[in-house]
């Protein structure tokens, strides 16, 4: 087996573990929301506040760049997910960052609106998605922007119709950039 053959398996292996984080996600999200809101509220407040948890997730809705170019920080949004708007190839998608994705993983819509087009038989590998199995045609993109950071020819996979409900922003985006800190409930990206 050929070492890219080997290194796809693996990337994809890796998917299936961030997935099943994913689908712990979808079937605790109490959990995870008590976790988002220790995450959001202010230092010194009580915690427990409904208000106070509301309030820091209101004012986490937008990413906001750092004063060094190359760097954006993404608040925590609703159960403690990063989400932002990311410019595939020149075309506006919303993502979900995703630490234990793999890979970008694209769902089969945004993928057509991006203009990736994939035939039925380019879906050669299977991925555990938080909706089970899939079917993915691995594709490579050419660029992905988030703010003042930029990553070129992208390793990624997209799913079959209906089989994810919202594209990742994995590790093959994420571990091309020099820094991925959590800093109270910030998730801070620099290229």
């Amino acid at each position: 087996m050929s070492s890219a053959t080997t290194n796809l398996f693996a990337s994809v292996a890796l998917a299936a573990i961030g997935a099943a984080g994913f689908a712990f996600t979808l079937a605790h999200p109490g959990v995870v929301a008590n976790f988002a809101a220790s995450l959001l509220a202010a230092p010194g407040t009580d915690r427990n506040d409904p208000h106070v948890t509301a309030a820091a997730r209101d004012q986490s809705t937008n990413e906001t760049s750092d004063a060094a170019a190359g760097t954006v920080s993404l608040p925590a949004g609703a159960y403690g997910h990063f989400q932002t708007e990311a410019d595939i190839n020149g075309r506006s998608v919303d993502v979900m960052v995703d630490t234990g994705a793999s890979l970008v993983a694209l769902t089969y819509d945004d993928a057509e609106r991006l203009g990736i087009y994939v035939n039925p038989g380019d879906f050669t590998h299977i991925a555990k998605t938080a909706n089970g199995t899939a079917r993915v045609a691995p594709v490579t993109i050419s660029r992905i922007s988030i703010g003042d950071i930029t990553v070129r020819n992208v390793a990624a996979v997209v799913s079959e119709r209906g089989k994810s409900e919202r594209s990742l922003l994995g590790m093959s985006f994420l571990g091309r950039l020099s820094r991925v800190e959590m800093r109270g409930g910030t998730l801070v990206l620099q290229e």
